[in-house]
C-alpha cells in the first residue's frame, strides 16, 4: 500500500477507537455497561443489529462466495423477514417486560436454573468460536498486505477493538456501530461503482451482467429440492427462517442489541427494518462477486488469488508450478478472447452466439479444473495453507485495481465491519458468562462497582479466548460458510428450548433439559454423517427438542395413569 493508503487506514481506525472511548466514558454500573441504560432509539438499534450480523466475513468472503458459487447464497436470508415478525410478536415483549440482561434469564423463570445454564453454555461455546473466526477474517488482510505472520495479525486485530469495548461497553458499541456501518455502506457502494468503471473500454454494467449470467453466477433463485444442497429456496425459506429465528431471537449478541432500545416500539422497528434491508444489502454484496467474475473474464485473473500460498508452491515445487502457469496462460488468453467474442456477437445478434457461449462455458470448466488442481497441490505441499482462496478474491481486486486512498479505506472498512460484530459478541459473551454463570453460582453479594469490574474482566477474558480461536481458523475454507455452519450446530436446540418455553406451557424444566441434550447429540450426528445440508440442522435441532419434550410429557402422563 502507498503512504496515503496507510494514512487513510490508520486515521479511520484511530478515529473510531477514540470516538468509542469518548462516547463510552463514565460507566458506573452494569445497567449502563451491558445495556446502555436501555435508551437507544430505533435507528441505532437497526444499525447495531445489522453491524453485528454483517461482520468482516460478509464483506471479505461474500464476494468470493459469489465468484466461485454464484449468488444463490442470498437465499440463505429468505426466511429472515418472517422470523423478524415472529420475534417482534413473541420474544421482544417478554424480554422487555422482564427487563433481562440476557435472553437466558427468562429460562430460569420459566424452567429452572440448570436449563438456563445449559442454554447459556451452548451460546457461549458457539459464539466464542464464531467470534474467533470473525477476528481471523480481517487478520488475513494485514497478513497479506504486510507479509506478516497470521498469528501476529490475529493478536493485533482482536486486541485493538478491545480498547473501546473494554472501556465503554454497550453504549460505546452501539454508537461506534452506527458510525462504522455508515462508512461501510458508502465505501462498498463506491467500490462497486469503481468495479464497473474499471471494466475494459466499451464494457458496461449490462455487458458485465450478461457475462456473469452466462457463467451461471446470477443463480439467485434455485428451486430444485435437495436435502444436501446448501442454498436453494426451500432451505433458505425453511432452514433460514429457523436459523434467523434462533440467531435474532435467542443469540445474546443480537438480543443484547435490541434490549438496549428505550421501549418495545423502538426495538420492534429496528428488527423489522433489518428484515426488510438485509436481503437487498446482501444481494448487492454478492453482486459485486458476480461482477468480479465478469471482470476477470475480460482481464487476466491470477492463477491463484492467495498469492502467498501460491508463492510457497513455486518455491517448493517449481517444475509443477511452471506446468500450471503455462496451462493457465493459455486458458486465460482463451477465456478472455471468448468473453469478448460473446459480447460482440451479443451486440450484433450473431446466430453463432449460442455456439460461442457453449465454448465459453466449456473453457470455464477447464479454468475451474485447473484452479482445483493448483489448490490441491498447494494444500498437499503446505499443511498450514488455507483450504481455498475464496477469501482473497475481493482483496486481490482491491489491492491491484482501486486507486490510491480507496485501497486504505476499503481495508479500514473490513476492519470496521469486523469490529462491529466482534465488539457486540464480546459484550454479549461477558453478559452471559457473568450473569448466567459467575453471579448465578456466587454466594457473595457485590456492589455495582465490583460487578462493573467483573463485567470488564469477562470482556477481556472472552477477547483473549476469541484471539486464541482465531489462531486455528486457517483450515476453515470460506469463512462466511464456516461461521454459519458453526451456528447451525447449536442454534436449533437453543431455539427449541425457547419455543417450548413460549408455546408449551405444560412442559417443565427437567423434560426440556434432557430433550435439549438429546437434540444437540442428534444435530451433531446428522452433521457428522452428512445427512442434510447445514441449514436444515436448525430445523432438526428445534424440532427434536419439541418432539422429545412432548414425548417425555406423554410418557410421564401414561406412567402416572397406570401407576
Amino acid at each position: 500500500m502507498s503512504n496515503i493508503d496507510w494514512c487513510v487506514l490508520i486515521f479511520t481506525l484511530l478515529a473510531v477507537v477514540v470516538y468509542g472511548v469518548f462516547i463510552g466514558r463514565g460507566q458506573k454500573s452494569n445497567e449502563s455497561y451491558l445495556k446502555a441504560d436501555s435508551k437507544m432509539p430505533w435507528y441505532i438499534v437497526l444499525l447495531g443489529i445489522m453491524a453485528t450480523q454483517a461482520s468482516a466475513i460478509t464483506f471479505l468472503s461474500a464476494p468470493g462466495q459469489a465468484y466461485t458459487d454464484g449468488m444463490r447464497f442470498v437465499q440463505y436470508y429468505f426466511g429472515l423477514p418472517l422470523a423478524m415478525i415472529v420475534i417482534c410478536v413473541t420474544f421482544i415483549p417478554i424480554f422487555q417486560r422482564l427487563n433481562v440482561y440476557t435472553a437466558y434469564e427468562y429460562l430460569e423463570n420459566r424452567f429452572d436454573k440448570k436449563t438456563r445454564v445449559l442454554t447459556s453454555l451452548l451460546f457461549l461455546f458457539s459464539r466464542g468460536l464464531s467470534t474467533g473466526i470473525s477476528i481471523y477474517a480481517p487478520s488475513i488482510i494485514l497478513s497479506s498486505v504486510l507479509n506478516w505472520n497470521i498469528y501476529l495479525t490475529n493478536v493485533l486485530t482482536g486486541g485493538i477493538l478491545l480498547i473501546y469495548t473494554y472501556v465503554g461497553g454497550a453504549k460505546a458499541i452501539a454508537h461506534t456501530q452506527k458510525l462504522q456501518f455508515l462508512i461501510i455502506l458508502g465505501t462498498m457502494a463506491f467500490a462497486g461503482y469503481l468495479l464497473v468503471q474499471n471494466m475494459p473500454n466499451g464494457i458496461g454494467f449490462s455487458d458485465a451482467l450478461y457475462l456473469a449470467g452466462k457463467s451461471g453466477k446470477l443463480n439467485v433463485i434455485t428451486t430444485d429440492f435437495n436435502w444436501k444442497d446448501k442454498y436453494n429456496i426451500w432451505s433458505g425459506l425453511i432452514g433460514g427462517f429457523f436459523l434467523a429465528l434462533s440467531y435474532f431471537g435467542t443469540d445474546q449478541s443480537q438480543v443484547g442489541r435490541y434490549i438496549t432500545a428505550k421501549d418495545n416500539t423502538n426495538a420492534k422497528m429496528g428488527l423489522l427494518l433489518n428484515g426488510l434491508v438485509k436481503i437487498p444489502m446482501q444481494f448487492a454484496i454478492l453482486l459485486i462477486g458476480a461482477l468480479l467474475f465478469a471482470f476477470f473474464s475480460l482481464k487476466p485473473a491470477p492463477i491463484y488469488f492467495n498469492e502467498r500460498s501460491y508463492q510457497y508452491l513455486k518455491e517448493t515445487q517449481p517444475k509443477q508450478a511452471a506446468i500450471f502457469e503455462k496451462e493457465h496462460q493459455a486458458l486465460a488468453a482463451k477465456f478472455n478472447q471468448e468473453s469478448k467474442i460473446i459480447l460482440l456477437q451479443k451486440e450484433s445478434q450473431s446466430p453463432e452466439l449460442n455456439a460461442s457461449v457453449a465454448k465459453f462455458k466449456s473453457t470455464q470448466i477447464e479454468v475451474k479444473d485447473l484452479h482445483g488442481r493448483v489448490e490441491e497441490a498447494i494444500n498437499q505441499s503446505n499443511f498450514n495453507a488455507e483450504k481455498t482462496d475464496t477469501n482473497y478474491i475481493f482483496l486481490y481486486f482491491v489491492k491491484n485495481t482501486l486507486p490510491v486512498g480507496m485501497i486504505g479505506l476499503l481495508f479500514a472498512v473490513i476492519f470496521l465491519a469486523s469490529w462491529g460484530s466482534i465488539s457486540a459478541a464480546l459484550n454479549s459473551l461477558a453478559a452471559c458468562s457473568l450473569k448466567d454463570i459467575h453471579l448465578l453460582f456466587s454466594n457473595k453479594k457485590i456492589d455495582d462497582t465490583t460487578e462493573l469490574k467483573y463485567s470488564r474482566l469477562h470482556t477481556l477474558g472472552w477477547g483473549i479466548f476469541s484471539i486464541a480461536v482465531a489462531m486455528f481458523a486457517t483450515q476453515m475454507g470460506s469463512l462466511i460458510e464456516a461461521v454459519n455452519v458453526l451456528g447451525s450446530l447449536f442454534y436449533g436446540p437453543i431455539l427449541g428450548i425457547f419455543l417450548v418455553a413460549f408455546y408449551f406451557k405444560k412442559i417443565d424444566g427437567p423434560l426440556v433439559f434432557i430433550s435439549a441434550i438429546l437434540s444437540e447429540i442428534a444435530v451433531i450426528a446428522v452433521y457428522k454423517f452428512d445427512v442434510v445440508s447445514f441449514l436444515w440442522l436448525n430445523v432438526i435441532g428445534a424440532a427434536t427438542v419439541i418432539i422429545f419434550s412432548t414425548l417425555g410429557l406423554w410418557f410421564y402422563r401414561l406412567k402416572n395413569l397406570f401407576s
